[in-house]
């Protein structure tokens, strides 16, 4: 089974850890120390040897970053963690911080007024960040000083860093071959008057070569650093037990094989102008660049636009895994509604199960991501994740937010459904169809073109306001085509800036969480397209609209279909329809039959 319900955050080992970084801090003569979350290449999923943050605090979350002075430490958490921390983290010694409501740089000021000297490996933290820090620092007396990393000092059992085997992604899933991509991207750079620009993003580097890895659980990524040139050519710095002949060969003669550690030497004989990514490329490499006197280019990665505006056979493999998993998930429902009814079953229980109906269809190669289930209270976690210690039963009365995925060769899969075990509360009732309303608003969106996601994630949250209700959460993220489930640059969010374009693919999750008491969310896949024009529309103005990936029933039993209005009810119904003509002839005829009552009109 892919996924494991360990415990892994260890409150209790907080302190003493935290007791052996001050006494390095103070040896180095600093106030301060900064443990991120991020890895050198800034992906947002770590291997273990590159788990700082949890091994530090206990906190296992994607996001979020400790500062460690002498008298206090904040673990800085977003909204999605904020109930998550209390129970990861000794709270005598480590303080929860509210972040970005509250920046680091405000609070260094806070907590020494006096000044002092915070230090941090310039390989976590990217130029962008730290210079919002330093900028918020300003006149303050309070000082960042790269240093080398210090929990690597005091991690007596850090492990190795992964060595996972390289694969290539077949032409028939890529639909443009890296060769392609390389002179493309390299045109680019010539266009701009840039000699070369680093890739330092695991995604990046995976999406531009084809190939694929496992150097990080759940997300099928090749950890690497890359030098682009101009002309197409390309050197890949990668622990070379990583590569088979035939991956070798793929990567062709244009493609320069060098460790990791060649890296830094590799930078410092570059030609400038160089181009860099001041929100994704560590800090090091821009110093690298510098010391040596080469020419810095600021500018995006430029794998990132490419990488998230899908081709035709991506999209493809993308609709062909949506199915696959579709029917997986309504022969897991079937099943779940057949259970839980009858008691004893267990968040664990769901969780295998599902992991089992998604194995069954003998395409998964991982889960997208650890599976979260959530019954009643459990479900206002908004990344819970399930350990022995925690697991509760699915009880009546109660609701369960089961949010999931899976990795297949042709696609990445992520969807949330919130389903009833019996009858439930009003008040969850209601705010289950004002989540659904904001799901179905986005679905059903028309925008001009150059609009970006944080233009459109107040839409989802409309009728959760007019209630006094919100979610600490963006309305959707990017996916990507069997890589990152989490991908940049487009989001929902109110930080998405870059405008929506065609072939982009993101999530559609609004959601409502009650701590102590409930969750919801539901969660579709979404596409961006062009729209058909409509009669008396402006000629001269290009729309965009989303068209949905995900074919999966929405719980019935939670809607109050008298809040909808009637446009609300024919897209559930259409929907509705929808899934049933192209999920019902891909299941069981037991699933086909509680497929039928599952989706029948509002």
């Amino acid at each position: 089974m892919f996924q494991s319900f360990k415990s892994t955050a260890r409150p209790e080992q907080g302190p003493p850890r935290l007791a052996a970084l001050r006494t390095v801090i103070d040896e180095a003569g600093l106030d301060g120390y900064i443990v991120p979350r991020a890895d050198a290449h800034q992906g947002e999923y770590v291997a273990p040897a590159d788990a700082r943050l949890a091994w530090l605090t206990g906190f296992t979350g994607s996001a979020g970053f400790c500062i460690a002075l002498r008298k206090i430490a904040g673990v800085f958490i977003d909204g999605r963690y904020r109930t998550q921390v209390k129970s990861q983290v000794d709270t005598g010694a480590f303080t929860p911080v509210p972040w970005p409501e509250v920046k680091p740089g405000a609070w260094l000021k806070d907590q020494i007024p006096d000044g002092g000297r915070i230090g941090f490996d310039p390989w976590l933290h990217t130029k962008k960040e730290i210079d919002e820090i330093e900028a918020a620092l300003k006149g303050s007396g309070v000082a960042l000083c790269p240093e080398r990393n210090f929990v690597d000092l005091i991690w007596a059992d850090r492990p190795a860093p992964p060595l996972g085997p390289v694969a290539i992604q077949p032409f028939d899933h890529a639909g443009e071959t890296a060769e392609a991509k390389r002179i493309r991207l390299g045109a680019e750079l010539a266009s701009a008057g840039q000699e070369s620009a680093v890739l330092t993003l695991p995604d990046s580097i995976s999406w531009l070569l084809n190939i694929r890895g496992s150097d990080i659980e759940r997300n099928p990524v090749v950890q690497a650093f890359a030098i682009l040139h101009a002309t197409g050519r390309l050197t890949l710095f990668i622990a070379p037990e990583k590569l088979s002949d035939a991956v070798r060969a793929h990567l062709g003669p244009d493609v320069t094989l060098r460790p990791p550690a060649a890296l830094a030497p590799a930078l410092r004989t570059l030609t400038g102008p160089v181009r860099l990514d001041r929100a994704t490329a560590p800090l090091q490499v821009a110093l690298e660049l510098e010391t040596a006197g080469i020419e810095i280019a600021w500018g995006a990665d430029p794998c990132l636009l490419p990488k998230a505006k899908k081709n035709a056979a991506e999209i493809a493999g993308m609709e062909e895994a949506h199915l696959r998993d579709g029917a997986a998930m309504v022969e897991f429902l079937a099943w779940l509604d057949a259970e839980a009814p009858q008691g004893g079953l267990t968040e664990i229980d769901v969780v295998r199960a599902l992991e089992g109906f998604r194995r069954a269809t003998n395409a998964l190669k991982e889960i997208s991501f650890e599976t979260i289930c959530g019954a009643g209270p459990n479900g206002a976690i908004m990344h819970y994740r399930v350990t022995e210690e925690t697991n509760r039963p699915l009880k009546p009365g109660e609701i369960v937010v089961i949010d999931s995925g899976g990795q297949y060769l042709d696609g990445t899969t992520d969807i949330t459904r919130t389903v009833s075990v019996g009858p439930v509360d009003p008040e969850a009732r209601a705010a289950f169809t004002r989540v659904l309303q904001g799901m179905i608003a986005i679905s059903r969106l028309r925008w001009p073109k150059g609009v970006a996601g944080a233009h459109l994630d107040s839409i989802a949250r409309y009728n959760l306001w007019l209630a006094g209700q919100d979610f600490d959460h963006g309305t959707g993220h990017g996916v990507g085509a069997y890589l990152s489930v989490h991908e940049g640059p487009q989001r929902l969010s109110r930080t998405g800036e870059v405008p929506l374009e065609p072939g982009m693919i993101l999530s559609n999750e609004p959601g409502y969480y009650r701590e102590g008491a409930f969750g919801i969310r539901i969660e579709n896949l979404i596409l961006v397209e062009e729209a058909p024009p409509l009669p008396g529309g402006d000629a001269h103005r290009k729309m965009l609209t989303f068209r949905t990936l995900t074919f999966v029933p929405i719980d019935l039993r939670l809607i109050d279909a008298q809040a909808l209005t009637g446009a609300e009810r024919a897209w559930i119904n259409a929907y509705h329809a929808e899934v049933a003509a192209r999920i019902g002839p891909r299941v069981s005829a037991p699933a086909r039959d509680w497929l039928a009552t599952a989706t029948k009109p509002v």
